[in-house]
């Protein structure tokens, strides 16, 4: 996206990316890139102590097809490694986008960087 793309462009542009990204997903296409993010989680939970004893028992009714794509997705083969890193993302998201969000704009324009 360039700098004076019209905003009917970057719409187009993200609308093309989007698909791109649907069309992986669909063709499981993202397991290898996402066990490197499945063990830096996991491997982040474990340091942070969020991986001790398994007293814990959970339960629930999911779909079929959004536990087959998930395994897909992240490469994990197990229903409870599943549940295990998806809980574990959830506890360990530092909500970087929204603190992103409201701090734009708050560092000094004229701020030199050094490069």
């Amino acid at each position: 996206m360039g700098k004076h793309s019209s905003a009917g462009e970057r719409a187009a542009e993200k609308k093309a990316a989007l698909a791109k990204v649907v069309r992986k997903v669909k063709a499981g296409k993202f397991a290898a890139s996402s066990k490197a993010r499945v063990d830096a989680v996991m491997k982040a939970a474990e340091h942070s102590g969020l991986l001790g004893e398994k007293s814990k028992r959970i339960g629930g009714r999911i779909s079929p097809a959004l536990i087959e794509q998930a395994k897909k997705h992240t490469g994990i083969e197990t229903d409870t490694d599943l549940i295990e890193f998806a809980l574990a993302a959830v506890a360990l998201d530092d909500d970087f986008g929204s603190v992103f969000r409201k701090t734009r704009g708050t560092v000094d324009p004229d701020l030199k960087l050094g490069f």
